[in-house]
């Protein structure tokens, strides 16, 4: 159920100078294409924003509180921050998909709780963010919301799901791990990949993610989680 920005700004204590930037960001193109006599305008233009400040502002962070941390290090840590699932992860916490204007179409399939949906919006919410109020309002924000959801004492969170199910399989004798992209959705630019990973041809998990390699990184992390196995 769709519900109002305003209550949006009341629960983040921020106030939009412009607020047709914070609709915009909460727009999704299925709602545009329906509504086409208005002048309303879809988010993925702010999303590309968000993304680009979302990246500038997390390195800023890391390269700040972890001066004893490599460039390659550095850059896995900045990854796995700012990758679908913990975008996902953030947008959830603040229940951005309540807010979100969509299609009848989309709203029926589920877009609401969509991944990959969740993950723009919030990178779209971003972007309106840093345009309505600049860098600071942003980092402001990212310091009470996106902060202190991180691991302590910057563990990486990108971890190898597919290496880890690999090496128990193998060491359990259990067979031959395959895995399988059963589906493909969403529109060119917002394209959603679903993996299944077998083994022996028995069902172990499934996944999704913007490529093919994450949707398979998902699933075998779902197969990790069926077989009860608990990576350090």
């Amino acid at each position: 159920m769709h519900r109002n920005l305003k209550q949006l700004q009341a629960a983040l204590n921020i106030t939009f100078r412009k607020p047709e930037l914070l609709r915009q960001a909460f727009t999704h193109s299925s709602y545009v294409n329906e509504h086409r006599v208005s002048n309303f305008k879809d988010n993925e233009r702010l999303e590309y924003l968000g993304d680009a400040v979302l990246e500038l502002t997390v390195s800023e962070y890391l390269f700040d509180t972890y001066p004893e941390r490599s460039e390659g290090e550095l850059t896995k840590l900045r990854a796995s921050i700012v990758c679908e699932p913990s975008l996902v992860n953030f947008a959830e916490e603040l229940s951005f998909g309540s807010y979100v204007l969509l299609g009848k179409g989309e709203e029926l399939t589920g877009g609401r709780t969509r991944p990959a949906l969740l993950a723009d919006v919030f990178e779209a919410f971003i972007g309106a963010l840093y345009l309505d109020q600049g860098l600071d309002v942003v980092k402001a924000f990212l310091r009470k919301h996106l902060i202190p959801n991180l691991p302590h004492q910057g563990k990486l969170l990108t971890v190898d799901f597919k290496t880890h199910l690999q090496e128990y399989t193998q060491q359990h004798n259990m067979g031959m791990l395959e895995y399988k992209i059963v589906d493909e959705r969403g529109p060119a630019h917002e394209r959603e990949f679903v993996a299944q990973v077998q083994v022996n041809e028995t069902l172990l998990g499934q996944g999704s993610g913007r490529s093919k390699k994450e949707a398979e990184q998902q699933a075998a992390a779902q197969a990790l989680e069926a077989l009860k196995v608990e990576i350090q």
